[in-house]
């Protein structure tokens, strides 16, 4: 239910400048497109996406995205 729900406002996905430079920081990223790689992450079939509170939580592969429920902005990524 949440993963249809994160999916039916995929693209009101972004984040902020500040957002960028700590999720790069957080996997090492090499990209500044990190919102391609977050929804990329997010879309893939092994995702696990589940709600707590007013976040919207995906895990995939060593990482975890948090996403804001209302904004949908890309809050931070960090790796397990």
């Amino acid at each position: 239910m949440e993963k249809e729900s994160l999916l039916l406002n995929i693209e009101k996905l972004h984040t902020t400048k500040m957002g960028i430079d700590r999720i790069k920081k957080n996997l090492n990223l090499e990209t500044n497109d990190v919102v391609s790689y977050c929804l990329s992450k997010i879309k893939d079939n092994n995702s696990l996406i589940y709600k707590k509170g007013k976040n919207f939580y995906c895990e995939i592969d060593d990482i975890k995205i948090t996403i804001n429920s209302f904004s949908f902005t890309i809050i931070t990524a960090h790796k397990k």
